[in-house]
């Protein structure tokens, strides 16, 4: 009987571990086929080394002679982001209350609300602006629907699951007294994941920047039109320039989230 049991347990544990091995197996077959359609070459890397070191050579120094407008395609980088971020946040608020299973008022309208916010996230940003330049055409107002969209995709899901984890007591306290659904989500379910939400918000700013800086590549308006406009010309001088800006700006933007955050969190406590 125990010869019979010790059996079972090698087998039962010879079994787990053939599975983690065939699955390593299956990734690296998978990585060997991916690394072959990357089009991963050492030959190139190595001869394109030297364009490299030519390139960075003609970065420095930063060109000066065109500070000013590139100055004010930053600022116009930074409007896009913030308006974007904004509009799209306030956007998301209704759609997360029909995707959050505690607040939708059926499930036709959670899938829904559910489809539609997946459909936005999943669409990467530059594809909304390339879609939203051939429909209004070359500019910042493109660039700014692109970010709208694509902070519904992300801050939706977010404040969704924000909203489904608050928590139940407080919302059926206020169901038995009589309260509507939408004066329990007001003031009770939305205060309560406000935290959540805030925080969501301000990684969708973080990321509104860096998202306007590459939709003016496609013509969307910001610096990311400089940018291209530069490396066409070979004014790489300039480039670096534009390159310094934008990365003073994202810092920026990272180290200002992070305050705002660090606050929040210290307000709650």
């Amino acid at each position: 009987m125990s010869s019979q049991l010790t059996e079972i347990n090698i087998s039962r544990f010879a079994g787990l571990k053939i599975i983690p091995a065939l699955m390593f197996c299956a990734f690296l077959l998978v990585f060997l086929w991916s690394l072959n359609g990357a089009g991963i070459s050492l030959r190139e890397l190595i001869t394109g080394i030297p364009n490299m070191g030519v390139i960075a050579s003609e970065m420095v120094p930063p060109a000066t002679d065109r500070v000013w407008p590139m100055f004010k395609s930053l600022v116009t980088t930074v409007q896009m982001a913030l308006v974007g971020t904004v509009i799209g946040v306030v956007l998301s608020i209704p759609f997360a209350i029909f995707a959050a299973r505690n607040t939708t008022p059926s499930i036709v309208v959670y899938s829904a609300a559910r489809g539609l916010i997946s459909l936005f996230r999943t669409v990467p940003d530059i594809a909304w602006a390339l879609f939203f330049v051939a429909s209004v055409g070359l500019g910042p107002f493109a660039g700014t629907l692109a970010l709208v969209v694509d902070t519904i995709g992300f801050c939706g899901r977010f404040f969704a699951e924000s909203l489904e984890e608050t928590d139940p007591g407080p919302n059926q306290a206020l169901q038995t007294l009589g309260a509507k659904p939408l004066d329990r989500i007001i003031c009770c379910q939305i205060p309560m994941a406000l935290p959540g939400m805030i925080n969501a918000s301000l990684f969708a700013l973080e990321k509104a920047v860096r998202s306007s800086v590459i939709l003016g590549l496609v013509g969307a308006g910001g610096i990311g039109v400089e940018l291209a406009v530069s490396m066409e010309m070979f004014r790489y001088d300039q480039a670096m320039t534009i390159i310094l800006m934008i990365f003073v700006l994202v810092v920026s933007v990272e180290q200002l989230s992070a305050f705002a955050r660090k606050s929040i969190l210290d307000s709650g406590k």
